[in-house]
């Protein structure tokens, strides 16, 4: 009864965090489908399924869901990753760019747990993980929608923990600081981030240090393996911040008045 997890379906699989991740568990003994909107995996290893899927397409959710439960007959985990950035001032961006932002980390982790809730409801087992950042709790200038978006998916998460109250289905939401991952080059920037913004030194020197912090930051098995842990225990933690260091900073926010923790963010960050 300790680990009953054997089937896992992973979202934004294709690199980064989800690859590593998928790797990891299939080491481990799990088959491990892979989604991403490729349809390929970084992650190769024996145990490892790169499936086709956009987690903006109800549809395509839908049916991957089907098909694993069609090929498999159960699925036991679901580890919502799927993610995106964009980078730029609150003031100048627009609705449509905001929108961007949180069709995927938001709406898209939405739709894959809809989809697997019923199956994992009919089975009385279930494990929701969504990779969410530091960044839920730990705000930082011009990237506010990536902040929001992530608090959002904390906040679901852990208000769906308690929805899910004796089902046998618990989640977890993970909190990663700074990773080394392909990410970093993939964020998008906002039409206001020009010479002709008010805010372009600030955003200069901010964009520098956070690439450098994500450049040198730590190896996405490391989330992978945070990952692993939950699924592996009896009943998994609501909220899990890997590595001390950011843990010990996690707690410092909790701790600090927030009008200090914000000035603190900005004289850092400036």
């Amino acid at each position: 009864m300790r680990n009953r997890v054997k089937i896992v379906l992973i979202t934004g699989g294709s690199s980064g965090i989800g690859a590593a991740t998928a790797k990891l568990l299939a080491s481990d003994g799990m088959t491990v489908y892979a989604a991403s909107r490729r349809g390929t995996s970084d992650g190769q290893a024996d145990g490892v399924i790169p499936v086709k899927m956009d987690v903006n397409d109800e549809a395509s959710t839908r049916e991957v869901v089907e098909r694993i439960i069609g090929e498999q007959g159960r699925l036991d985990a679901v580890i919502c990753n799927a993610g995106n950035g964009i980078f730029g001032p609150v003031e100048g961006t627009t609705e449509e760019e905001a929108r961007y932002q949180f069709e995927t980390c938001y709406f898209g982790s939405l739709k894959t747990i809809q989809a697997a809730l019923p199956v994992m409801r009919s089975q009385g087992f279930g494990r929701i993980i969504t990779i969410t950042s530091v960044m839920a709790i730990l705000q930082l200038p011009f990237q506010g929608f990536y902040s929001s978006v992530k608090a959002a998916l904390l906040s679901l998460s852990e208000s769906l923990s308690m929805e899910l109250k004796g089902t046998g289905i618990e989640c977890c939401s993970i909190l990663p600081g700074d990773v080394a991952t392909g990410f970093t080059s993939a964020r998008k920037f906002n039409a206001s981030v020009t010479e002709a913004s008010p805010y372009w030194d600030w955003m200069q020197r901010n964009k520098a240090k956070i690439e450098h912090d994500e450049l040198s930051g730590m190896k996405p098995e490391v989330i992978g393996k945070a990952v692993l842990r939950q699924l592996k225990k009896r009943h998994m933690s609501v909220r899990v911040i890997p590595r001390i260091d950011y843990w010990a900073v996690g707690l410092l926010v909790r701790i600090l008045p927030e009008r200090a923790k914000l000035s603190l963010l900005k004289a850092l960050y400036s």
